[in-house]
């Protein structure tokens, strides 16, 4: 047959990668709840201290060391149904998905009162384990999905971005309940309360949030559902043996790969500074600047670089290649964050524009890395697949998606361990000192400068998928399918 197998497998319509990005801008939408305001709502609504939510989240990063592999060997054994392997997944998770995040912005009567301490400390543990579970049983298999739904490396490059679009779509909602679900703290008598530093001191208000937590969560649903009947499965592969050894014979090969663990590290790193800002920045905001509205505004500079981007970003990795072209994003980013803690000592006030002039730099460089990255993974998992023959995209991802899960873990260290080191009053009524505010300032710009200029790092010295390596991986990735096809491992 003249038509090539990777060709066979491909051909994308806009319809098809709309279907793609909407799966993760309906995740984003209740997972941006989690980044941008869950840490805050735990602080200033339930009065959780930073060392117990810290805490809380390392023990569910734990846990997912577990559950997180279960998933991904569930995807790859179980037999593909009429649905399809990865997809069917879509539709099981749509509804728990929506419950989970309600639930974590939910208060009981009673929770959030210091008499009540322990059992706000339970539900909020529950809940979010609950959330992450979910959250997992909807990601890992979506993961998994890109590459089923195509084989070619340039088609996935497009498909990255997309998905990276619908993430970028997916936290807006969150980040827009983030800067306006907030109200002047007012005294006995009526009068607003004044801070240290001369400024009017803002709460966040519970009935607001929860409010657009439902909404949220809700409109997630029904992308999810629309989402499930555009997705397409090409590549059907046909379920792993569940033979003794199976799973530890395919995290040996996973954890053997060069790029598998630099790409897993990278993300890693990713996923953790961009929780960090967008967590840390929300006390930012807030408590230094007094300007709520830089949370919707700060993202909006990191994330609309994507406009631009979008056009050209897949003609510029395949002219230059992802590694070469991500790699100089981070170091942009990294630069630009070390600016932003050089300038430390302007006053707040006149400090607002640059700080975000400099968030819009350092977005250029991060959207680089965000839009190419799930075509870096799928270029490493045909790198596994060339090497070993191995199919087992599901725990390939799961591990990838444990790795992004340990980048919770760092940013949850970082920013409970950043209020901790500063002495943040979390307390019903407390107030910050200015010299608290000072230190505030500090670790929101050093602490990603840290991190983006690690990243580039790895991407530089670590990776090694250059665009030759993974020109040449197409041609044996074709051999590949060839022989999969002809010994009836595959389905076309």
């Amino acid at each position: 047959m003249s038509e090539s197998y990777i060709s066979r497998t491909s051909g994308l319509k806009t319809k098809d990668y709309l279907g793609y990005a909407m799966v993760d801008t309906a995740g984003c939408f209740t997972f941006a709840l989690v980044t941008t305001l869950l840490q805050k709502f735990y602080t200033d609504v339930f009065h959780l201290s930073p060392l117990f939510i810290m805490i809380m989240f390392v023990v569910a990063r734990v846990w997912d060391g577990i559950n997180d592999p279960i998933m991904g060997r569930i995807a790859d054994t179980v037999h593909p149904g009429k649905n399809g392997r990865y997809r069917r997944w879509i539709l099981y998770a749509a509804v728990p998905l929506t419950l989970s995040a309600i639930l974590m912005f939910f208060r009981w009567p009673g929770l959030g009162e210091a008499e009540n301490y322990g059992r706000t400390c339970i539900y909020a543990t529950v809940t979010y384990i609950l959330y992450g579970m979910v959250y997992t049983m909807l990601q890992i298999p979506y993961g998994s999905l890109a590459s089923v739904v195509t084989t070619d490396h340039h088609e996935r490059s497009k498909l990255s971005v997309w998905r990276s679009m619908g993430a970028a779509l997916g936290s807006i909602p969150a980040l827009a309940l983030a800067s306006f679900a907030y109200a002047k703290r007012l005294d006995a008598s009526g009068n607003p309360v004044i801070g240290e530093n001369g400024k009017p001191i803002t709460d966040l208000m519970y009935k607001p949030v929860i409010t657009g937590v439902i909404a949220i969560s809700l409109i997630a649903m029904v992308l999810l559902f629309i989402s499930y009947k555009l997705n397409k499965e090409r590549v059907k592969t046909k379920p792993q043996p569940k033979e003794k050894g199976a799973g530890m014979k395919a995290i040996r090969i996973l954890f053997r790969n060069r790029s598998f663990v630099a790409i897993s590290l990278v993300s890693m790193l990713l996923l953790a500074g961009q929780m960090f800002t967008q967590s840390f920045y929300t006390y930012l905001f807030n408590d230094y600047f007094h300007a709520n509205w830089m949370n919707l505004a700060s993202q909006a500079c990191t994330y609309s670089p994507m406009l631009v981007f979008m056009f050209f970003l897949p003609k510029m990795a395949r002219s230059k290649g992802k590694k070469e072209i991500t790699s100089c994003g981070m170091i942009l980013a990294a630069v630009a964050n070390l600016v932003l803690f050089f300038l430390r000592g302007v006053a707040p006030e006149k400090l607002i524009w640059p700080f975000l002039g400099l968030c819009l730099i350092s977005g250029f460089g991060l959207t680089v890395l965000v839009m190419q990255l799930w075509a870096m993974v799928a270029d490493t998992i045909d790198d596994i697949y060339v090497k070993t023959g191995s199919r087992d995209d599901g725990t390939a991802y799961s591990y990838f998606a444990f790795f992004r899960k340990l980048g919770q873990v760092v940013a949850a260290i970082c920013v409970n361990g950043a209020l901790m080191g500063m002495n943040y009053k979390y307390e019903k009524g407390a107030v910050q000192t200015l010299e608290n505010l000072k230190s505030m300032y500090n670790l929101a710009t050093l602490i990603p400068a840290v991190m983006f200029g690690i990243m580039s790092i790895l991407l530089l010295w670590a990776y090694p998928l250059s665009k030759q390596h993974v020109a040449d991986l197409q041609v044996a990735k074709e051999q590949k399918l060839k022989e999969h096809y002809e010994s009836k491992k595959i389905d076309i």
